[in-house]
Formats: structure tokens, C-alpha cells, sequence
């Protein structure tokens, strides 16, 4: 049960949320707990769904971004994230089970997404204090400056949605996968 308010449906949430929740039912075909829960705050949610969409303009494939939102979400604990993002790696990326198992643990297959995964995961633990040799790994795998970035900027994003559900507890709308299954 979450710790604050989940709006029962669109209409119960805040006047200025409402569109924002509908935008997302229109392109989910549902509207998960987590945005039902940032719909408290329609800035919080406005501010999320506008950096998630930028991203999603972005260079990095999205099997990179789901690799990234998976280790970012083992590190932080967030039962919530893991298993929106591992239904979303298997169903939408079609990662398969031993490459999402590598994501949570802080890796992947592909050499190109391991330096990003890894380089997410650093980022993590050490609250933004990479080191030269990480920089320069991710760098020699072949990641752009603009990628760097990017990966930067995913691993703020789901720091986010980490931080609301472990803080409120949201009840989670997906298969269930948790951190201390890993």
C-alpha cells in the first residue's frame, strides 16, 4: 500500500495532471502506479515524462536504456522499476533472461552496452564520481560524448523513479521481480 496518494483513476487526480495521464494512457494503454503516484506533483510528473521523452530521442538504443534503467533500479533497491523495467526488457526490447540477469548485474553481453551499463552502475555508486579509466572505457567502447551524456541524464531519470517508489512505496502493476532476488 503506498505511503501517499494514488489517484484512483485520471479524473481524481489533479486538474493540471490530468492531461499528462491521459497522454500516457493513450500511449500505454493503461496508466502504471508510478505516474498515478508523481501525478501528486503534476511539475514532478510534467518534469519526468519531458526528460523520458527527450531521452527517448536520444542516441542510445533503447535495449541500452532498458539495460541502464535495470542496474540503476538493482543498485537503488527499487522492486518497483525492476520489474516495470524487466517486462519492458523482455516484452519491448526483447532482451532475454540471461542479458537481464547481466543488466542487474551490472553488466551485458554486448560489449558495446556492458561499458554503458557499467559506466551507469559507477555512476550510481560512486553519486557521480567516475573516475578517469571509467570515463575512458566507456569511451573506448565506443560511446560518444553525446551518449556519455545520455547515460548520465538515464541514470538521473531512474534515480528518480527509484527514489518515489522506495520513498512511497508504490504497489507495483507488474509482474513482480525484486532487487534481493538477484
Amino acid at each position: 500500500m503506498s505511503r501517499i496518494q494514488l489517484p484512483a483513476s485520471i479524473d481524481a487526480a489533479p486538474a493540471a495532471a490530468q492531461p499528462l495521464l491521459e497522454r500516457v494512457s493513450k500511449s500505454l494503454g493503461s496508466v502504471p502506479n508510478l505516474f498515478r503516484l508523481a501525478a501528486n506533483s503534476p511539475a514532478a510528473l510534467e518534469g519526468y515524462l519531458g526528460l523520458s521523452n527527450a531521452l527517448a530521442k536520444g542516441s542510445l538504443a533503447p535495449q541500452t536504456r532498458e539495460r541502464i534503467a535495470l542496474a540503476v533500479a538493482q543498485i537503488n533497491g527499487c522492486d518497483y522499476c525492476l520489474s516495470a523495467h524487466a517486462y519492458l526488457a523482455a516484452n519491448v526490447a526483447k532482451l532475454d533472461a540471461a542479458e537481464i540477469a547481466a543488466n542487474r548485474a551490472g553488466g551485458s553481453s554486448d560489449p558495446k552496452a556492458d561499458a554503458a551499463v557499467k559506466f551507469a552502475a559507477a555512476l550510481v555508486r560512486a553519486r557521480g564520481q567516475v573516475s578517469e579509466a571509467e570515463l575512458s572505457a566507456v569511451r573506448m567502447a565506443g560511446h560518444s560524448d553525446a551518449e556519455m551524456v545520455e547515460i548520465v541524464a538515464h541514470v538521473a531519470l531512474n534515480t528518480l523513479t527509484n527514489y518515489l517508489n522506495v520513498a512511497f512505496d508504490t504497489p507495483i502493476d507488474f509482474p513482480v521481480v525484486t532487487a534481493s532476488a538477484a
